[in-house]
């Protein structure tokens, strides 16, 4: 398991098996999200499957499918409610964590500064300095 913690209220993973979520629970993740569709990729497990995990060790489900590659704005404004609502700390997967990063940031940028939001996802190992026109379009939308 890939866990890269971008904050203390939200870590993101690559795709996580049915026998990561007991390890994520004892870690002490809260909630679990999932980015990443259903059947996206064959041999990907099914979400039903890893939503069971979760529940079954005590974590709060969120299934939350983006199309990689096709962040709608949607999709940030149900990002940010969800984050900012939820059980902390967040462990978000998708097949590689980019999406989950990618949503992270641009419900971010509605409240804090660009610079920061960049430097700690480029902590987590995640580039999104090409993000910089969305964030600035999102901070105009204040959470």
């Amino acid at each position: 398991m890939d866990i890269r913690r971008i904050d203390e209220t939200i870590s993101v993973a690559p795709q996580l098996s049915v026998d990561d979520i007991a390890e994520a629970a004892k870690l002490g993740f809260r909630t679990l999200v999932a980015n990443r569709p259903d059947g996206e990729e064959a041999g990907q497990p099914a979400m039903a499957d890893i939503e069971a995990a979760a529940r079954e060790h005590g974590m709060q489900w969120v299934y939350m499918p983006v199309e990689s590659g096709n962040i709608l704005d949607n999709d940030v404004d149900q990002f940010d409610a969800m984050i900012r609502e939820a059980e902390k700390p967040v462990l978000a997967f998708c097949r590689s964590g980019t999406r989950c990063t990618v949503l992270w940031a641009l419900s971010s940028a509605r409240s804090e500064p660009a610079q920061d939001i960049v430097n700690k996802a480029r902590g987590a190992g995640y580039d999104i300095g090409g993000l910089a026109p969305r964030m600035a379009q999102q901070a105009k939308k204040q959470s």
